[in-house]
């Protein structure tokens, strides 16, 4: 599937779950509420300190993996047991950003994503908690990759290119 289909499945997901390495070499991922901005820019919000900031500044490259509409079923032609899903991967640089207002903008990017109906109260807790708060800017350095297993209402299983077809 292309980047426009592996970026909505980004989207969708309730939490992506990013990947990194510690300074050990060992690898260390975690699932994450990740918010995006354009078509290769991610936040998400941490504490000041911790092991994913460890991560990151050891090695910045960073793996994203989410998974949506994510359902056992019997394949309707052949009886067999499956998953139907739809996936995205990608891989990223993530840096600590800095810069107040890209700070605060990648917060309101969060919120409006997860709480987007309680922004009267975003800069009451800008406020109260902006300064223990981390933001951690993910670039995706290639496009992304989107996968899926779909049966459409005949049975067939749906490709790319029979879904390009029906349009």
């Amino acid at each position: 599937m292309d980047a426009a289909f592996a970026l909505e499945v980004l989207d969708k997901a309730p939490y992506v779950t990013v990947s990194f390495t510690r300074p050990d070499g060992t690898p260390y991922g975690l699932p994450l509420s990740l918010a995006r901005t354009d078509e290769r820019t991610f936040y998400f919000h941490c504490a000041l300190e911790g092991e994913k900031l460890d991560c990151i500044a050891h090695c910045p490259t960073v793996f994203l993996s989410a998974v949506t509409k994510c359902a056992p079923t019997v394949g309707p032609k052949d009886g067999n047991f499956t998953l139907q899903y739809k996936s995205a991967t990608a891989v990223g640089k993530a840096k600590l950003v800095t810069d107040r207002e890209e700070k605060i903008e990648g917060l309101r990017v969060i919120c409006q994503r997860f709480l987007p109906k309680h922004m009267d109260a975003f800069d009451a807790a800008i406020a109260r908690s902006f300064e223990r708060t981390a933001v951690v800017r993910i670039t995706l350095t290639e496009p992304p990759i989107g996968k899926r297993k779909q049966y459409d209402k005949a049975g067939e299983e749906m490709t790319n290119e029979r879904e390009q077809s029906c349009r």
